[in-house]
């Protein structure tokens, strides 16, 4: 499948879930593991941080980029509190963004390249891939605390 294909799908599937009743989203894929309301929460975050580097390395190649720390984001930020109506419009409007970007620039601009602070030297192909892959791995979390 085309990468923004995968996006787009991803999207799809992600955004019915921000309409769950309460007692889904406070379900857990293991215990002392994230909810699916924090999974849901840390979504949002986390693509906004991926499009930031994404056009980051489009606008400006070569820099470092700062990895962010998702338990501090989930405490910080109270994701099992934060309105999910809020983070389903940011996420939905943000992942269009990336969908966007990816349309014109995956294979055109894919070596254009930067620094992870974290992870060393890596690739706007690398980038875009991750943010696929993300979404596909909390949704697979999400799926087994709502055992579907």
């Amino acid at each position: 499948m085309h990468l923004p294909e995968q996006l787009e799908m991803t999207r799809q599937q992600t955004l019915r879930y921000f309409d769950l009743p309460e007692t889904e989203l406070a379900k857990s894929y293991a215990p002392g593991k994230w909810t699916v309301r924090q999974l849901l929460n840390h979504l949002a975050d986390a693509e906004t941080v991926l499009y930031e580097r994404v056009r980051r390395v489009i606008a400006e190649p070569r820099q470092v980029i700062w990895a962010f720390d998702q338990d501090r984001w989930n405490e910080q930020l109270d994701y099992s509190t934060f309105p999910l109506s809020i983070n389903k419009a940011i996420y939905a409007a943000v992942r269009e963004g990336v969908i966007h970007l990816a349309k014109y620039h995956y294979e055109t601009s894919a070596e254009k390249p930067f620094v992870h602070s974290e992870t060393g030297l890596r690739t706007l192909k690398d980038e875009f891939e991750k943010i696929a892959w993300h979404n596909t791995h909390h949704l697979e979390q999400i799926r087994q605390a709502l055992a579907e």
